[in-house]
């Protein structure tokens, strides 16, 4: 008898270790696209990047097993709706728009929007500069939201892309004019070896929170308890220099924003 309660014991106790366990495990979802310098796969299949850091040291400040999850960008907020993910640490801007849908915790970086062109081209970050140009973008973006409203009224075409890279393939083979992203994906892209052979930026675009947003945060359900986990772990990360430390090994300059 005794020995069937000691078995029995365990085996609650083992399932209660169990369950603990798998509510640790946060499934992150990352875009399937390479990203650069935020996220992408290396030679071996491991993802690797800036965020890739950063989410690691959240996670572990939260106590929380993160297993980086790949989805196609355009189908990243149904993954997260649909519990197929749950969380989204995959530059994702914090916009009015995406939070009718899903909550998002604080803001981990903000940069500004971009524009890079041929070199010498002579193209200004402006619709006057962008006039009867073709301009790519990436589809499901903040981009692609801002060249819908700023530029496509002058511009020749705004071409809808699946990746960045397959933007950036473009620019370089001279099939578009100009390039709307964000500023450090489109400076990694002008010092990789394509890129530097061909293209520069050109400029910052004018601001417009209500298109691109308040910086990047992580996507979450909305009134998931995740979201209080989150923000306690990028504020713990920030103030013990790990943040610095992460970024320093990437970028020059403080990507945190205002």
């Amino acid at each position: 008898m005794t020995k069937m309660l000691t078995a029995a014991l365990v085996a609650v106790t083992t399932g209660l270790m169990a369950s603990v366990a798998m509510a640790e495990t946060v499934r992150v979802g990352v875009a399937a696209e390479p990203y650069p310098p935020f996220t992408s796969p290396d030679a071996a299949g491991n993802w690797v990047g800036w965020e890739i850091d950063f989410m690691n040291a959240v996670c572990a400040e939260a106590k929380l097993e993160c297993v980086v999850t790949p989805v196609a960008w355009d189908g990243i907020i149904p993954a997260l709706t649909e519990n197929k993910i749950d969380a989204i640490m995959s530059s994702m801007s914090i916009t009015e728009e995406r939070m009718k849908t899903i909550d998002f915790s604080n803001k981990y970086y903000n940069t500004p929007a971009a524009v890079a062109a041929s070199k010498g081209s002579g193209i200004t970050a402006t619709p006057e500069g962008l006039a009867g140009k073709i301009i790519g973008v990436q589809v499901s973006t903040i981009h692609a939201d801002y060249a819908a409203k700023y530029f496509a009224p002058t511009a020749a075409e705004v071409k809808i892309y699946q990746t960045q890279d397959e933007a950036n393939q473009d620019l370089a083979a001279g099939r578009v004019d100009a390039l709307l992203a964000d500023s450090l994906t489109l400076d990694a892209f002008v010092k990789s070896e394509s890129g530097a052979a061909c293209c520069e930026l050109v400029g910052n675009v004018a601001d417009d929170p209500a298109i691109l947003g308040l910086g990047v945060g992580v996507g979450l359900r909305k009134g998931d308890p995740l979201k209080d986990k989150f923000n306690a772990a990028i504020e713990a990360v920030r103030a013990s220099g790990k943040y610095d430390e992460i970024t320093k090994a990437y970028f020059a300059f403080d990507i945190y924003g205002k």
